[in-house]
């Protein structure tokens, strides 16, 4: 196997999107009034730090992050919140952040660090729902395996900070949005369900999408979704004429970066897409299908080869195992390419180096993972039908642990094949 490469491949993507490095060259405009800092996601701790070190100028400001995923900072305030669920911290967090951005005139700026998992981190109700009504909203939408664009669609109509609503409320303020996005086409709406960056949709389009995936709501998020209260911001609103929202790094360019440290290798680099969306192990099946291609083939590309990907896949629940959406697609692609040897090898792993809800940021595997797994005592199949790639892996010490990374541009998957 080739682990080392695909563990460096992985880090390379992972500094291509370090916020410090970003910062800097993304600085906005100096304002004749105050300048207020705030923030949500798994790297806006980092961000934050970031954003001081460059800064000329006083500053004051909040902003909230994972558990775990904090930094020194000595104008900025970092709190740290639950994710994926969100809890009282970051519900209290989320009260701050509305209230540093109330009252603000039109020489002041606001500057929102801006990164994926926000949207768990910064909850804020909306109209008759209570802050456990979210928690439930929350939980059914990671159930429900559906795309991070519809869990956002969602949760924008169900909340009180969410879909530019705190740009809103900081008007006449100037916002200035930098972002580190996790969101497949870097969509800016989307990451962390665009606190300061309004959604075009509609809330019929929204009620089709909960009908359509089956997807629980407790009965005053349903009671909210079906009448015309907490309408959102539309993108036109003259409130935004000012701002500005940029990316400052994201998965397209961490697999660029990724591509050129492979060819540095003498390995031909292909990235399939930066976007990549869908169940886990529909995703590794099809992915496997082309692996094996190359491999026997020589076709669509000619090996030796990397093949790179990223996006967001999703997971349906239905087991009671451990393991994120990266462990899982490599399971179920490690079954797939099952038979062969260590000539295909991959890694799945999560940017911000947690996958779901575990210790690790994902897995690598080869064509020998299925049986190796065996030998150890473990199913893989059953382990993947009880959504236990977690253990799977552990059990032959193929995890990859990095801790958190202090950024989040989401999955990083690389194939190897020699």
């Amino acid at each position: 196997m080739d682990r080392d490469l695909l563990e460096d491949l992985f880090r390379t993507a992972v500094a291509a999107a370090d916020p410090a490095r970003a910062i800097a060259a993304h600085l906005p405009r100096r304002p004749l009034g105050r300048t207020v800092v705030i923030g949500a996601g798994k790297a806006s701790a980092q961000m934050a730090a970031a954003f001081e070190k460059a800064w000329a100028g006083p500053l004051t400001g909040l902003v909230v992050t994972r558990y775990g995923y904090g930094a020194p900072t000595t104008q900025i305030e970092i709190v740290e919140a639950s994710h994926p669920v969100p809890d009282e911290a970051g519900f209290l967090a989320a009260r701050r952040i509305m209230g540093q951005v109330h009252g603000l005139g039109p020489d002041d700026l606001v500057v929102a660090l801006i990164s994926g998992g926000g949207s768990a981190l910064l909850p804020s109700p909306g109209p008759g729902m209570s802050f456990e009504d979210e928690q439930a909203v929350t939980r059914s939408l990671l159930a429900s395996g559906v795309p991070i664009s519809v869990m956002n669609l969602v949760r924008n109509e169900l909340s009180a900070i969410k879909g530019g609503r705190l740009a809103a409320l900081a008007a006449p303020a100037r916002v200035a949005t930098l972002i580190v996005s996790d969101v497949p086409g870097d969509d800016p709406a989307f990451v962390a369900s665009g606190p300061t960056v309004p959604i075009a949709g509609s809330r019929a389009e929204v009620r089709h999408l909960v009908a359509l995936h089956g997807i629980a709501l407790p009965p005053a998020a349903a009671a909210l979704l079906a009448g015309s209260d907490n309408p959102p911001p539309r993108p036109d609103d003259p409130r935004f004429a000012r701002n500005s929202v940029e990316i400052i790094a994201s998965s397209a360019l961490s697999l660029e970066a990724a591509a050129r440290g492979a060819e540095q290798r003498g390995l031909a680099a292909h990235i399939l897409s930066d976007a990549v969306e869908g169940e886990a192990r529909d995703v590794a099946t099809a992915l496997a299908a082309i692996a094996r291609e190359v491999d026997m083939r020589n076709r669509p590309f000619r090996r030796p080869a990397v093949l790179l990907s990223g996006g967001e896949t999703t997971v349906t629940v239905r087991g009671r195992g451990k393991g994120g959406r990266n462990a899982e697609f490599l399971l179920a692609f490690a079954l797939a390419i099952e038979g062969g040897d260590t000539s295909i090898s991959a890694i799945a792993a999560d940017t911000d180096g947690i996958d779901g809800s575990e210790d690790n940021a994902g897995a690598v595997a080869d064509g020998t993972t299925a049986a190796r797994m065996r030998l150890a005592g473990i199913d893989p199949r059953a382990a993947l039908a009880d959504n236990d790639a977690y253990s799977a892996f552990a059990a032959i010490g193929d995890l990859v642990v990095t801790g958190p990374t202090g950024t989040n541009v989401n999955d990083f998957r690389a194939i190897v094949i020699r």
